[in-house]
């Protein structure tokens, strides 16, 4: 063991080794990494011999760890698994419009809080709201940075104390088990449940209004639905029922779509059935950054932005540039179509598709198993339960020399990775939510299996 011990080389002997431009804090610190493992691995009599030690086997460790902790972990991938709002892989793509207004905003300085014609401090939201209110007849806008955090400021801001009436069947509990109730209470508010599970009338909601309630909350249950014997307020009922109690009545939306998919309530209706105060998603249907928008009547929009949680919830200039750059596309509804990444592939028809996926095929490595497959999937991101949504996908099932399971890895492990899904012994790459620009970067990745 001694004798193994001494035959391990001294950093620097290592460090001269390494010619790739690599910061020589972090290749140093690595050397030592890899030195130490070795050492141990010795000690734990794991290696007998000293050629696993030699200068060269030690570089490549650690040039490899190097690369390694220089790689950022949040990182572009392809996404072949067919779920357009995936929520582990980022949610809803910005499109190339979008992103490059981005990317002008980050470069340098920006108007994020200046008025070129008064020259004075500006509203860092006002593109935005002049959008929102146009595209939804809204009276005024907020904006922070997600969903959540604009249920929980909306009920902070106008419901501390009070009560909210919200019905059994809507207390939904989203990603990262963030329930309704928890979000209610966190907000100062008290729940106040009406109905059952499955069915909730208006005079449940009429007879639990008392001097202490504060709000009605109607809550979409955008990722999941109550099927059979069911029934349960709409959105006009409850606003009228709120207007004639002279109380709020608050609506969280969650997926917030512009246009209309089979079931899914629309943002612009939500307004015209009167809430007085509307929350939704800008990463989910929209298509747009991570954020959330509140739409409602000025004298509640106004406490709202006079609530100290506000300016800790708001959202950043990135995020603010992306929404705005996204809400200009809905201008016209076509462009919107046409250059929202998330209704491209959700609208996309099914020649479109199987066009898409021959074309794949037709650029793979020929002795691969592979086939066209029809397939069919979700919108994902806790959006659209019910809708499923029939694609077309390359299926693999088996490499040159590789498992599925082994070729799956092989995708994951790539420059860009690839993100695929295993069904019933077969690899799928569904076209729906693969760029065709990426085509000869998964040929590519194919082509070098062993």
């Amino acid at each position: 063991m001694n004798e193994l011990l001494r035959t391990l080389p001294r950093v620097d002997d290592v460090l001269d080794t390494i010619t790739e431009k690599i910061p020589r804090t972090v290749l140093l610190d690595c050397i030592r990494k890899v030195l130490d493992n070795c050492r141990n691995e010795i000690i734990k009599g794991e290696h007998k011999s000293a050629p696993f030690f030699s200068e060269q086997k030690i570089a490549e460790k650690a040039l490899a760890l190097a690369k390694s902790r220089l790689t950022p972990k949040l990182r572009p991938v392809i996404n072949a698994t067919g779920v357009v709002l995936h929520t582990n892989l980022g949610r809803a793509p910005l499109s190339e419009y979008v992103a490059e207004h981005v990317k002008q905003v980050a470069m340098g300085y920006s108007t994020l809080e200046y008025d070129l014609e008064t020259s004075k401090r500006g509203s860092r939201t006002e593109g935005i709201e002049n959008l929102l209110k146009n595209l939804t007849n809204a009276e005024a806008v907020c904006i922070v940075n997600n969903n959540a955090a604009a249920v929980l400021l909306t009920l902070s801001a106008l419901c501390e104390g009070g009560e909210v009436v919200v019905s059994r069947g809507e207390l939904v509990e989203i990603g990262g088990s963030f329930r309704v109730p928890e979000v209610i209470s966190q907000g100062g508010a008290i729940l106040k449940e009406v109905g059952s599970t499955n069915k909730t009338h208006l005079s449940d909601y009429g007879q639990a209004i008392c001097e202490e309630t504060s709000a009605l909350l109607k809550v979409h249950t955008s990722n999941y639905k109550i099927m059979g014997f069911t029934e349960d307020v709409s959105m006009k009922e409850l606003a009228n029922l709120a207007k004639e109690k002279n109380l709020r009545s608050i609506y969280d939306l969650g997926s917030g779509s512009f246009i209309s998919f089979a079931g899914e309530p629309m943002v612009q209706q939500a307004v015209a059935d009167g809430a007085d105060v509307i929350c939704f998603s800008g990463d989910k249907l929209l298509g747009g950054p991570q954020c959330g928008i509140i739409l409602g009547k000025k004298e509640y929009a106004s406490k709202i932005r006079k609530h100290p949680l506000y300016r800790a919830l708001r959202a950043d200039k990135l995020s603010l540039a992306a929404l705005e750059a996204s809400l200009s596309l809905y201008l016209d509804m076509e462009t919107a179509k046409a250059q929202i990444p998330t209704l491209t592939m959700l609208l996309a028809s099914d020649e479109e598709l199987k066009e898409k996926a021959t074309r794949l095929l037709g650029l793979l490595n020929k002795r691969l198993n592979a086939k066209l497959q029809k397939v069919s999937g979700q919108a994902g991101g806790g959006s659209l339960p019910l809708q499923t949504f029939e694609s077309w996908a390359v299926a693999i099932t088996q490499g040159e020399d590789l498992t599925v399971e082994e070729l799956e890895k092989h995708l994951r492990g790539w420059k860009i990775p690839i993100i695929a899904r295993i069904h019933r012994d077969a690899l799928l790459l569904d076209v729906r939510t693969i760029e065709a620009h990426h085509f000869y970067e998964i040929a590519e990745c194919f082509s070098i299996c062993n």
